[in-house]
């Protein structure tokens, strides 16, 4: 069997310099504890960490020989989402519990046509991109925001309990 290159450790971004190679993932591949990977020259290697970790774009995979590998975001379909009261409309996205890259004059999210929906009746302009999505780390500025999809199936028919229905039961 081959010795791949290993990975057991991640350096964040701004704590390391001269990566060897880089690793080009999604927002939803930087979200990962064992995995074999390939870098933008096609070389592979084998991601174990102990836990699983949420990557960001610049932090950097800690092969065992010594080399880094940049993580870097990978272009993806989004919603570009603009318009007036965009603080609203980012609360009610944080309330569906949606990753979202917040900007001055601009919210990022990944596509759904139930979001894209929800946010037009807010008064939201929605506009799909293909472009790099970092979005806010979690409440102590690293890591995940776990999304749930309020459409379920219940049996033959399914429900949608995304609306802006107060009952819904998020505070």
């Amino acid at each position: 069997m081959h010795d791949m290159p290993t990975a057991h450790d991640v350096r964040r971004a701004g704590g390391w310099a001269d990566a060897w190679d880089r690793c080009t993932l999604t927002y939803d591949e930087r979200f990962l504890r064992r995995k074999v990977l390939h870098t933008v020259t096609e070389s592979a290697f084998l991601v174990d960490l102990a836990h699983t970790e949420s990557l960001d774009h610049g932090d950097a995979f800690d092969l065992a020989d010594g080399r880094l590998i940049e993580v870097v975001a990978a272009e993806e379909p989004l919603l570009e989402v603009t318009g007036p009261r965009l603080g609203r409309i980012a609360w009610h996205v944080g309330n569906r519990h949606t990753p979202c890259q917040i900007e001055d004059a601009r919210l990022l999210i990944q596509r759904d046509h139930v979001m894209r929906d929800m946010l037009r009746r807010l008064g939201a302009h929605v506009h799909e991109v293909t472009e790099p999505f970092t979005p806010e780390g979690g409440a102590y500025g690293h890591g995940r925001t776990h999304g749930h999809d309020h459409s379920h199936t219940h049996g033959p028919h399914v429900h949608d309990h995304g609306g802006d229905d107060p009952a819904h039961g998020h505070d």
